[in-house]
């Protein structure tokens, strides 16, 4: 299944690109659901990615992916694991560094935590202390480092503060954008990159998760852009059966910029003009961003809230299908047995002003299932 594309393009994806730190709560299975739906709803492939760089639990990875077909979610092959993938990620870290967009930090999150920000500076960002240095300076800030045990992280040199995306709830979203980590100290590649890379490398043009992670959005978005500049043949590389970008001869010169957004200045990114080595511009990104899962405290939910994950609630006496009906209900759907009911059920042009994307999942689960 895939929806059409030009011919200079591959098919596009969304996806779903679960940590395998333990077993998903009940949130993660309705976002899980919630990206399955928008990419089989608009003819799209779904990728489903493994984030296994950091927080890996053993065995978990199989108990996620055993929850999802349980719910009725399937994906396009291959299962993509991002600890198989670091020399692609080293790769796009090489050709941004060669256009002077990257360079090394030496700084202790202590450092930066109590460095003074500046003006209109978000909360958190980094505040460019390493970012114009020296040789001399940066010589003695490797040695610091060395005597940590760490090596040098890598930062983007961000060539704008702000930048704007649309997404398909939240609408026109402009954020700050700050020189984001690409590798990090103890020589991890760091996740803001590690998730551009790939969702280019498979087509990914759509990408739905949780609203946590909307002010991470435009970041993401100028990062893309500056990867169609340096690397116009990354976007597609990994497609099964894609042999577009030997066809097109792209190469790393040159390249119109995309994203899906545009600086605050005004100077549009992904507006559609072909670059000058002749590679196709990337397509606009549709941002969907979903609400999150809370328990009755207004907390985000979490396992420690008690039996929140689908094994819990097997445990307790419940049945599949009892799961997704709940997941169903909240958003709208009722009486549903699995992903396919739910998906029969919703609007794949749902947008603003829809009741499940206004507010929270507020999950209250019965302390012992019905009938018990």
């Amino acid at each position: 299944m895939g929806l059409a594309a030009p011919a200079d393009r591959p098919a596009p994806a969304g996806r779903f690109a679960p940590s395998p730190s333990g077993d998903f709560h009940l949130g993660n299975l309705r976002t899980g659901i919630l990206a399955w739906f928008f990419a089989r709803a608009t003819h799209r492939r779904f990728v489903m990615r493994v984030e296994d760089l950091d927080r890996v639990r053993p065995g978990a990875e199989q108990r996620q992916l055993e929850d999802l077909r349980a719910v009725g979610i399937e994906w396009d092959e291959p299962l993509v694991r991002q600890s198989e993938r670091t020399d692609l990620y080293a790769e796009a870290a090489r050709r941004l560094a060669e256009r002077g967009l990257v360079y090394e930090c030496y700084c202790t999150r202590r450092e930066i935590q109590e460095a003074p920000s500046a003006p209109h500076a978000a909360p958190g960002a980094y505040p460019g202390t390493c970012r114009d240095l020296t040789e001399t300076e940066r010589e003695a800030g490797r040695a610091k480092v060395a005597d940590l045990n760490r090596e040098p992280a890598l930062r983007l040199r961000a060539d704008v503060s702000t930048y704007r995306v649309r997404d398909r709830f939240a609408g026109s979203v402009e954020g700050a954008v700050d020189d984001i980590v690409l590798r990090r100290g103890d020589g991890v590649w760091a996740y803001n990159l590690v998730s551009v890379v790939d969702d280019c490398a498979f087509a990914v043009d759509q990408i739905v998760r949780a609203d946590d992670l909307l002010a991470s959005a435009p970041r993401q978005a100028h990062l893309t852009a500056l990867l169609q500049e340096v690397w116009p043949s990354l976007w597609g590389r990994d497609v099964p059966g894609w042999e577009g970008a030997a066809r097109s001869g792209r190469t790393a010169d040159g390249g119109s910029s995309a994203g899906g957004g545009e600086a605050a200045d005004g100077a549009a990114r992904g507006t559609g003009h072909r670059g000058a080595d002749g590679a196709a511009p990337w397509p606009e990104i549709e941002y969907i961003h979903v609400p999150l899962a809370l328990n009755t405290n207004g907390q985000r939910l979490a396992k420690r809230d008690g039996a929140v994950t689908l094994r819990d609630r097997l445990d307790a006496g419940e049945s599949i299908a009892d799961v997704v009906d709940r997941i169903g209900r909240s958003l709208g759907v009722e009486h549903a047995h699995s992903a396919a009911d739910i998906a029969a059920a919703l609007d794949p042009s749902a947008g603003p002003g829809t009741a499940w994307a206004s507010e929270p999942w507020v999950v209250d689960l019965p302390a012992t299932p019905p009938g018990a």
